[in-house]
Order: structure tokens, then C-alpha cells, then sequence
């Protein structure tokens, strides 16, 4: 779903003569980058450089099979050779390792499970939508739950400083409350950032496996509290400061959405803050927007809404002014700032 900034990022030839290369070079460049999370190659180089048959040996692989992997994982910028040995850009470094600021290779090895399902893209297409909804299929497949969330809690990392810097929060602020929360890291930040607040995570059951032992090693179990629901149906009460409703709009419908909106505003006391991170519709979509709409179509048969959506289901709902901060880089999304 989303991505963080890569080293290579492959554009359309538009080369007449050899058209299938727009088709066979991102195929080989995606194989080979989810490869290497697999494999760990790039956290097997996050000391520094190895050599090919210190690496295969590492990585239980052959050596011929790892030099050319590797081979082509410096054609396309992810690695440099050292001499006889390979060592990871400082990209990749920053992006793939724990040794970076945030690890993606989640991000990978979800991408791993979920590329079967882009053999079903033309019949989303011809149907407007999934044959079998992402969430249908977690519950028949435990383990692309369990990589979905990885992957998410990867890209919460990624966004969590942006929100502790934009999200302004009043020493008089004590109730948080998190919709879809899942992973539980954004009240955990905001939590260990803010004293005197407490935070309350509504997800569903299934999304809320991990998330008590992440709290708990955190130090916040008495600070957070779960209460396992569909956002969609479950009363989560009222007198709550701020609420976060983040990267939840896009897979709901428009009557939702308005409906959702209409209950945070209820909740909210006087003064309150509603903060939406998403994926606005702007138009013309750029090209990471329009991927991120074709992947809804195809996972969820839900969609991104475009700005003046948010805005007239929070005036319906009564909020005042609306803020928009747009974050940098623009395919981490949006914030919408709304006070009750």
C-alpha cells in the first residue's frame, strides 16, 4: 500500500522499439528488492560489506544464485560493490535495515504475500471491485494479517514524528482516542510525549493480537486501554480531547465516513481535536495516488475521497475551521486538522 522513498524507482520507457520493457524490468526489480528482505541480504550487510561466499554462507544460499542478485541489486542502485565484497547503499541502509531510522523490509515481505493477489487486477476491473475483500482473506489466512500489521506498524514509525510535530495537544488534553488504532504505536507516542494524557484503541479483535505486549513493554498498560470493536458499530463513549481517525477513511464509503465523522464530533468536548490522516483524491491523481487507488480497487473495492468529501462531512457534523498539512514526502499523505 505504501511505500517509502527508494533509491531506484523505475519509470515507463515509453521505448517503441522494446515495449516489454516497461513490463519485465519493474517484474525483476520488485522480485529481486522482496528477495533480499526475504532473504535478509540487506540486514545481513547492515555491519558493513561481505563478501559473495561470507554472504551466501550467511544467508544459507548458493553463491552463484547470490552473486546474481546481488549483481542486479547494484544495477538498480540498492547495492555497491566493494572491492569482491557488496555492501548496501546508504539508502537501503536507511530503509531496510534496523539499522535505520525505520525498518520497511515488513514492507516487503507483505508485498511477498500479497502479490498473488494482483493476478486477480483484471477481474477487480471487469467487476468494480474484489472477488474476496483483504479482510476476508486475513481470516482465511492468519499469517497475511500478521504481515499486514508488520507492515503498517513499519509505516506507523515512519509517520509517528510527523504527527508528534504537527499535532498540537494543550497541557489540559487527558483523553485520547484512537480509531483503528491497531499497533497501538501512535498512542504509545503520544502517550510517552504527553504525561498527562490516556488513550483508548478501537480496532478489531483480529487487528489487536500484538498490541497489549507492545503497550506493555512500553510501560503505558495502565495509560492504554483496548476495547476491541468495529469502528463502525462500537460505542466507544464520550469526553474525549483529541481522536484518530488515521489511514481508516480510505477503506470505508462515503455514508460511513459522513457517519463515523458525525459520532467523533459527539464525543469530542468542547474545543477538541479530530485528526484524519489519509490519501486525499486531488485531481489529476499523481501516479503514486492513482496505484494507491487501483490497489483499493482490487483489495478492498474501497476508495480514496477527495478533499471537499472531508469538508462537508465535517461541516455536516459541526466541526469549525479544517486545516490541511500536506506531508513531506507527499506519498506519506495528509493531515486534516478539525475542531469540534
Amino acid at each position: 500500500m505504501i511505500s517509502p522513498a527508494k533509491p531506484d524507482v523505475c519509470q515507463p520507457t515509453g521505448t517503441a522499439d522494446l515495449p516489454m520493457l516497461d513490463v519485465y524490468m519493474p517484474m525483476m526489480k520488485s522480485a529481486a528488492i522482496i528477495s533480499a528482505g526475504q532473504l535478509g541480504l540487506f540486514e545481513a550487510l547492515a555491519d558493513g560489506p561481505l563478501a559473495e561466499g561470507v554472504l551466501a554462507e550467511r544467508l544459507q544460499s548458493s553463491a552463484r544464485g547470490i552473486a546474481m542478485l546481488a549483481d542486479f541489486l547494484v544495477a538498480i542502485g540498492y547495492l555497491e560493490r566493494h572491492d569482491d565484497a557488496y555492501a548496501n547503499t546508504a539508502s537501503t541502509q536507511r530503509w531496510f535495515t534496523a539499522r535505520g531510522a525505520v525498518d520497511y523490509t515488513p514492507g516487503l515481505l507483505w508485498t511477498a504475500e500479497a502479490w498473488p493477489m494482483m493476478g486477480e487486477l483484471a477481474g477487480a476491473v471487469q467487476r468494480g471491485g474484489p472477488q474476496t475483500t483483504l479482510w476476508q482473506a486475513m481470516q482465511a489466512r492468519p499469517q497475511l494479517g500478521q504481515a499486514f500489521s508488520a507492515y503498517m506498524g513499519a509505516f506507523a514509525r515512519d509517520l509517528g514524528p510527523d504527527l508528534l510535530a504537527r499535532v498540537p495537544v494543550r497541557a489540559d488534553q487527558r483523553r485520547l482516542l484512537d480509531l483503528g488504532g491497531s499497533h497501538g504505536l501512535h498512542s504509545i507516542r503520544f502517550c510517552e510525549r504527553h504525561p498527562q494524557l490516556s488513550a483508548q484503541i478501537v480496532d478489531l479483535p483480529s487487528a489487536l493480537t500484538q498490541t497489549p505486549a507492545t503497550i506493555a513493554a512500553h510501560g503505558l498498560a495502565g495509560r492504554i486501554a483496548l476495547t476491541p470493536g468495529d469502528v463502525l458499530e462500537h460505542d466507544w463513549g464520550q469526553g474525549f480531547d483529541l481522536v484518530f481517525y488515521l489511514s481508516v477513511a480510505h477503506n470505508q464509503n462515503a455514508d460511513d465516513n459522513r457517519r463515523v465523522i458525525r459520532r467523533i464530533h459527539d464525543s469530542l468536548n468542547p474545543g477538541g481535536l479530530l485528526v484524519i490522516h489519509e490519501y486525499l483524491d486531488d485531481q489529476p491523481p499523481s501516479a503514486y495516488h492513482a496505484a494507491f487507488k487501483l490497489t483499493l480497487l482490487y483489495e478492498t473495492g474501497t476508495q480514496i475521497h477527495r478533499e471537499s468529501d472531508y469538508h462537508e462531512w465535517l461541516d455536516e457534523a459541526g466541526f469549525a475551521a479544517v486545516e490541511r498539512i500536506d506531508l513531506d514526502p507527499r506519498e506519506k499523505g495528509s493531515l486534516l486538522l478539525a475542531r469540534r
